[in-house]
This record gives structure tokens, C-alpha cells and sequence, in this order.
């Protein structure tokens, strides 16, 4: 046995140093290659990120201008509104019996001293026609 002493020793020594090469290549060696990889994924999130973001700003931006807009066509609503009640007040200024008296009488026009008024539900006579033309 105390020839194989030395043999024995030697084949431990050599086992320890292959179980020791084998652990250290369960660990993965960061080599430059993986650290490109990590610069690259990195860049691509802040890509997307930077994208998100300009993104947002396009969409708030143009609500924004929606929002002008809205307020714009508001005012025009009211100023239209507003033109209309001042046509209305003046044709309703216009249509009245005071006014359309005057007119008449610019025109040369009489005001009638004895009013007739029509009885639509009664038929009407030729000879009274005559007689009232």
C-alpha cells in the first residue's frame, strides 16, 4: 500500500484541481461580450422609454389644441347667439302695430274709419258684394 501512497496523492491532487475547473465553469465568465449585450438591452429600454414619452407629449399637445379649438368655436356660438336675439329683437321692433302704422301712412296709406269684419262661416251673397264694392 505504501507504493501506492504516492500514486493515490497524486490522482487526489489532480481530481481536486479538475472538481475546481469544473466549478469554476458553472459560474458564467463575464467576458466584454455579455457587458455588450447589457449596453445594448439598455438601450433599447431607454429607446422605448424615450418613444413613451415623446408619444405622450404628440397626444397631450394635440388635445391641447383640441381644447383651443373647443373654446374657439364656443365664443362663435355665442356671438352668433347673440346676433340672433338682436335680428329677432329687431324684426319683432319691426312687426309691431306702431311700426307697421307707420310704414302704412309713408306708404300713403289711410287708416279706415269704419272697419268691416268678415264672417268667414257665413257664405257670401253676390248682390251683397256688389253692393259693398
Amino acid at each position: 500500500m505504501t507504493s501506492f501512497a504516492p500514486a493515490i496523492s497524486r490522482s487526489r491532487e489532480i481530481l481536486a484541481e479538475k472538481s475546481s475547473q469544473v466549478a469554476l465553469k458553472l459560474v458564467p465568465d463575464i467576458s466584454a461580450g455579455k457587458q455588450a449585450d447589457r449596453k445594448f438591452f439598455a438601450l433599447i429600454v431607454s429607446a422605448i422609454g424615450i418613444v413613451g414619452l415623446l408619444s405622450l407629449l404628440v397626444i397631450n399637445t394635440m388635445l391641447a389644441q383640441d381644447a383651443f379649438k373647443l373654446s374657439h368655436l364656443k365664443y362663435e356660438v355665442k356671438t352668433l347667439s347673440d346676433q340672433r336675439e338682436a335680428i329677432a329683437r329687431q324684426i319683432d321692433k319691426q312687426s309691431s302695430p306702431e311700426a307697421l302704422a307707420k310704414a302704412a301712412i309713408a306708404l300713403g296709406m289711410k287708416p279706415s274709419d269704419a272697419p268691416t269684419f268678415l264672417n268667414l262661416n257665413s257664405p257670401i251673397n253676390p248682390q251683397e258684394s256688389k253692393s259693398n264694392g
